[in-house]
């Protein structure tokens, strides 16, 4: 199918460079061409350019006028939990009474709450309901996300949530990545004996998950009260058998170690960083790692931010995530990232765009395919309604936006 957008007040983020990252004072540079038309050809990104450039012959299927919307690439999701059973909200309480969350973990609830709900929920359930959040997704502008197992806790429950992340996968336009996080918490039996449960997902997990080819990336919660360095290594070195590149939960909690564990194996990603200091900076800045800013958690949980001003000054790239999960940021709601990322990180409008889009693909290995505007990448992009200009987009947060997505070429349906 070829679709033809015209009258484009805005085409953000274009790019001929094919770079993998945007970095450092960069990520002020935002390219946007005017009065613009982009020509979609069989689920690719054909053509871009000035409406003055535009062949008056040219032939498409479907012709959409934007006179006055702005077209974005599709945003790029790289760490969420999506895939859960129920949801929390009876934690909120005790958050507002001001319970940390450590302390609500320590009494059962937190992830462990999450594992026992997952527990007893049929996989066909866990299926329904999880769709549901692609969905909305999709409406909110997202074409690309990573999903992350880690409520299960089990051999029988991992694979569960991984095989219902390969359904999605199989069955929805979006693109996913899907991560193994069988270190995301230590179940209550091991609580005593962490090494024995380290134990299982190398010696148990580990083999099935690569067995039935059910993750792309490995994830290790490496924080104080979670794993331990010495654990998280544990369990890298034994994915590396299995080709799994690791994602790190790094620094959410504590300075821990999980920023230059994650650098000295080469991590795609490192994720939270709420305590980054200057020697998590020079690792950074050593290696091919994204470092990854989940500000839904930090707001929601009321946690110091990451320092970005100094990590984006400092030369190194910034992606911005949803963390979407039902304990500490229950929203994959990429534009209010967006804003989270201009309010509480002071970040610029054009950061925090190049944020969730190319450095967010890059945090999930697909910038090759999306992120930006370029020719011969895959058509993921939203149209939004008329705004002003693009800064309209982070500015105003409650605001829904999006006029038509767009994804893999295809124009979806709306499910507002």
């Amino acid at each position: 199918m070829k679709i033809l957008v015209k009258n484009i007040k805005g085409l953000v983020n274009t790019d001929d460079t094919n770079r993998k990252w945007v970095a450092g004072k960069e990520m002020s540079e935002l390219k946007t061409q005017e009065n613009a038309y982009l020509l979609i050809d069989e689920g690719i990104i054909a053509d871009y350019g000035s409406m003055s450039e535009l062949k008056e012959n040219i032939s498409s299927d479907k012709e959409i006028d934007a006179t006055g919307k702005f077209v974005f690439p599709s945003f790029c999701d790289s760490h969420t939990h999506l895939v859960y059973a129920g949801s929390r909200e009876i934690e909120y309480g005790d958050k507002i009474r001001g319970l940390s969350y450590e302390e609500i973990a320590k009494r059962g609830g937190g992830i462990l709450n999450s594992s026992k709900l997952l527990h007893n929920t049929s996989e066909i359930s866990l299926y329904e309901q999880s769709l549901k959040r692609v969905q909305e997704i999709i409406s909110l502008g997202t074409g690309a996300v990573e999903i992350k197992s880690g409520y299960g806790l089990t051999v029988e429950d991992e694979l569960k949530m991984l095989r219902v992340i390969k359904q999605l996968k199989e069955t929805t336009p979006v693109t996913i990545k899907s991560t193994f996080l069988g270190a995301h918490s230590i179940p209550a039996d091991y609580k005593n004996n962490p090494d024995k449960y380290v134990d299982i997902v190398v010696n148990e997990m580990l083999p099935e998950v690569g067995k039935n080819n059910l993750a792309d990336y490995v994830d290790v919660f490496c924080d104080r009260g979670f794993f331990t360095v010495e654990q998280t290594e544990r369990i890298l070195k034994a994915s590396a058998d299995f080709g799994l590149q690791p994602k790190i939960h790094a620094n959410e909690l504590d300075y821990s170690g999980g920023i230059q564990t994650g650098v000295k194996y080469d991590a795609l990603s490192v994720d939270h960083l709420e305590f980054t200091g200057d020697d998590e900076i020079e690792a950074l800045k050593k290696s091919e790692t994204m470092p990854t800013l989940l500000p839904g958690a930090a707001f929601f949980l009321g946690m110091v931010d990451p320092p970005v001003r100094k990590m984006i000054e400092s030369g190194l790239p910034v992606a911005l995530a949803s963390d979407y999960n039902p304990g500490s940021s229950p929203s994959g709601n990429m534009k209010f990232i967006m804003s989270l990322g201009t309010i509480k990180l002071k970040m610029l409008p054009e950061e925090v765009i190049h944020a969730v889009t190319i450095n967010g693909a890059y945090a999930m290995g697909v910038e090759k395919q999306l992120g930006s505007i370029t020719k011969g990448k895959k058509a993921n992009v939203f149209i939004t309604k008329e705004i002003p200009t693009y800064e309209f987009m982070p500015y105003a947060y409650g605001s829904y936006l999006i006029d038509k997505v767009i994804l893999n070429g295809e124009l979806q349906k709306s499910v507002e």
